[in-house]
């Protein structure tokens, strides 16, 4: 830690020795600009830079931090005024300037000297500045909202914390800490403390701003919990005025590629609105999909479940939440434990059926399920989400179906006719096997066009004129032609069949029959 004279300290407030830095701050999802935070710099003529931590303490602690920040802005306010109307400015304001009455008129000349819209300017404060006089705060920071300025409140979750600080001043913004940022990605509790602040924030309409963004980790766990804005090395250490241009063409160049880069694999639910508001819709949908659906922690204790499961399993929702599959469904447990573990080791395991064995009168018999291994922002498995189906009367239906063609089989094979259906284009769908005989066919030989490689070769074509016909027209099929049943002579058989018909007046299939007739009298020899 230097040494700070106060000659030091009246000499570069007159010479213009400190000297605005910025930050970029930028949004998560699409890499565009947001603002800058403005920074202090300070070109000492003989040490050279000196770093912020070596003065700013000092600055807080001798009163002279007004003065500087006064001369900070002076200089930013210009710099920002030439950049888009779009982009904010952050000034970390200290708790003696907050209390401080001349402070909206000293912001308020500055603005009108520069050219400033003080709706792009937005105040940073520290939960400090709200422990000696709220009331006195709140009057200055009601004055600076009137004038359009923006607030902010930094840093929150490191000192004492309190929801009573988010609802002492009229704040827009909430801060992160970069402690927590920065190790969220190696450390389960900063990531529960980054994702409470993130969602506390969002739910008071806040809009939540990641400081000390490093990594593209971070960006993406931070998206995954809803935050909004970041700042960080990530997007561009603070930087002279001078070069603010080329980092703000920088940004707009690599803003398209980000925002795809960033989108890439997440999920597809709405970008529109707050993530409450979409925790909200998604529900609904959980609510109210056609499966049953729940969540299981690591000791498959029901987190979450659905009115539809809840009903398959025969308990009410709230019977579930915090018990254990064994305890909710013992008689079945046994068969399920092996796929819930395998999922809780990282497998998928899908499309299982299995009898749903419950006590009566529960009316569920057959089920589908499948359970998937549920990560985090971290990619680690916190549970099992489980889906499941209920397919009892599916496979009813299925058996009713199996049993009404074996009905229908056999009624074919007792009529004294054959029975057949061809496709709209006549191709032969299905026969009774009484076919078989007549014609001396084997196998599925006769299915397609096959059938008509058992006529006689003089009947083939004719054949196929009056099939022809019938399908060009719609008219009913009615044909003679020769077949021979094996070890024997060629007979004769009357082939007869009409249209089935869709709602649009197209046809769907043809259903008809065939029977041995004596030789045709209008058949020539």
């Amino acid at each position: 830690m230097i040494v700070i004279e106060p000659h030091d300290i009246s000499r570069a407030l007159h010479h213009g020795e400190f000297l605005p830095h910025f930050q970029p701050i930028v949004h998560l999802r699409t890499g565009q600009l947001y603002g800058f935070e403005l920074l202090a710099r300070w070109n000492h003529p003989r040490r050279g830079p000196v770093a912020p931590q070596e003065f700013i303490p000092q600055a807080e602690r001798d009163g002279w931090i007004g003065e500087l920040t006064h001369e900070l802005m002076r200089q930013a306010f210009p710099v920002l005024a030439r950049l888009s109307p779009s982009c904010k400015l952050a000034v970390n304001i200290s708790p003696l300037r907050l209390r401080a009455q001349d402070l909206p008129r000293q912001i308020c000349d500055l603005g009108a000297a520069s050219g400033f819209a003080l709706q792009r300017l937005i105040l940073e404060v520290t939960e400090s500045a709200l422990m000696d006089d709220v009331e006195q705060s709140r009057s200055v920071a009601a004055q600076l909202k009137e004038m359009g300025c923006h607030l902010a409140l930094d840093d929150f979750g490191t000192g004492y914390s309190s929801l009573s600080h988010l609802q002492a001043l009229p704040f827009d913004e909430l801060k992160v800490d970069r402690s927590f940022v920065q190790r969220m990605t190696q450390q389960r509790d900063s990531r529960k403390i980054v994702a409470a602040v993130v969602g506390l924030g969002q739910s008071l309409g806040l809009t939540t701003v990641a400081e000390g963004v490093e990594t593209q980790e971070q960006v993406e766990m931070l998206l995954w919990l809803g935050c909004e804005l970041g700042q960080g090395w990530h997007y561009g250490r603070p930087a002279p005025a001078a070069e603010l241009p080329a980092i703000v063409a920088a940004l707009e160049q690599s803003a398209t590629f980000d925002a795809a880069k960033n989108l890439a694999g997440r999920p597809s639910f709405s970008l529109d609105g707050l993530p409450a508001q979409r925790l909200s819709h998604l529900q609904a949908v959980y609510d109210s999909a056609p499966v049953g659906l729940a969540f299981l922690d690591r000791e498959l204790r029901y987190r979450d479940i659905n009115r539809r499961l809840a009903n398959l399993n025969g308990h009410p929702v709230a019977d579930h939440i915090g018990r254990t599959v064994a305890e909710m469904l013992p008689e079945i447990f046994p068969v399920l434990e092996p796929y819930l573990r395998r999922a809780l080791s990282g497998e998928s395991v899908s499309g299982i059926e299995m009898p749903w064995d419950l006590p009566e009168p529960n009316p569920v018999k057959d089920i589908v399920f499948s359970y998937e291994p549920a990560r985090d922002e971290a990619d680690e498995i916190v549970g099992v989400s489980v889906a499941v189906i209920d397919v009892t009367r599916l496979k009813r239906a299925e058996e009713d179906r199996r049993t009404s063609e074996e009905h229908f089989r056999n009624m074919m094979e007792l009529l004294p006719q054959i029975p057949w259906v061809l496709d709209p284009d006549g191709r032969a769908l299905d026969v009774s096997r009484r076919w078989l005989a007549l014609s001396g066919m084997s196998g599925e030989d006769w299915r397609g066009f096959g059938w008509l490689t058992a006529l006689h070769p003089d009947d083939v074509q004719p054949t196929l004129d009056i099939m022809h016909h019938s399908i060009q027209t719609g008219e009913p099929m009615d044909a003679h032609y020769r077949v021979r049943p094996k070890g024997s002579d060629w007979i004769w058989v009357h082939a007869r069949g009409s249209a089935r018909r869709d709602e649009k007046g197209n046809i769907q299939l043809w259903y008809g029959s065939l029977e041995a007739v004596p030789r045709p009298v209008h058949i020539q020899p």
